[in-house]
């Protein structure tokens, strides 16, 4: 397999990936918000992993698209994955607590793609345990390589794990932006005064901008320290192994 097969195949596997993760993420909203009262998301079908039934046609397949096949085309896009999907329905006047359970309800997107990183996390270090070819195919994948002789299953187990580590931290910190509609704008207007309120949603009018000009230095603020954290605990495991 060439290196630019290889960029293929991982460009696959990312979109996939991020597929699944916002259909994981806006799910757990659905979920959540069913568990508190609300049946809006349930009743319109959004209580589901199915993709289709989330789908943005901008968000979910144009943006990600863009920035993950971008430069395999030469079209100089790229960075820091990120990509949405339709927000999921909820009707907070069904909600007991109405704070504390919309709260809940939002706090559940960005868990549910800090769960797959977990999961990610788990199924390399068990890959790393099994022995010296999976100390090897662990390796590879975090520097984002296939060793061609004997590359099989084990590999791109390895790659999958290593990049749903990588989609869900970007998921995480992106929704996790202080910016409505992002999950971190509900969070934080939430926590502000009554009288703070109607400033802060004039922000949600200048929201796609903000987030164009911010969202890159966001996400690497939290990605960088995140990945060093990570690493330092995989390599553990390989020391172990």
């Amino acid at each position: 397999m060439g290196v630019s097969n290889l960029d293929w195949v991982i460009a696959v596997f990312e979109f996939v990936i991020l597929l699944f993760s916002l259909s994981v993420h806006e799910c757990a909203h659905g979920w959540t918000a069913l568990r508190l009262g609300d049946q809006t998301a349930y009743q319109q079908g959004r209580v589901t992993l199915n993709p289709v039934k989330h789908i943005d046609v901008l968000g979910t397949l144009v943006f990600p698209a863009l920035m993950i096949f971008g430069p395999l085309l030469g079209l100089g896009l790229g960075g820091f994955l990120v990509g949405w999907a339709k927000p999921t329905p909820v009707t907070t006047r069904n909600f007991r607590n109405l704070k504390r359970d919309e709260t809940l309800t939002t706090l559940a997107g960005p868990l549910s793609n800090l769960v797959l990183v977990l999961v990610g996390f788990v199924l390399l270090a068990g890959i790393a345990l099994t022995g010296s070819e999976g100390r090897v195919a662990v390796v590879a994948a975090m520097n984002m390589q296939v060793l061609l002789e004997g590359a099989g299953w084990m590999q791109a187990l390895a790659l999958m794990g290593y990049l749903a580590i990588e989609v869900n931290l970007a998921l995480l910190f992106f929704n996790l932006m202080p910016i409505p509609p992002l999950d971190g704008g509900y969070l934080l207007r939430n926590a502000l005064p009554y009288r703070a309120l109607g400033a802060y949603d004039q922000v949600g009018r200048f929201a796609f901008f903000l987030v164009l000009l911010l969202g890159g230095f966001w996400i690497r603020l939290f990605m960088e320290p995140s990945n060093r954290m990570i690493d330092s605990a995989m390599a553990l495991f390989l020391h172990l192994a």
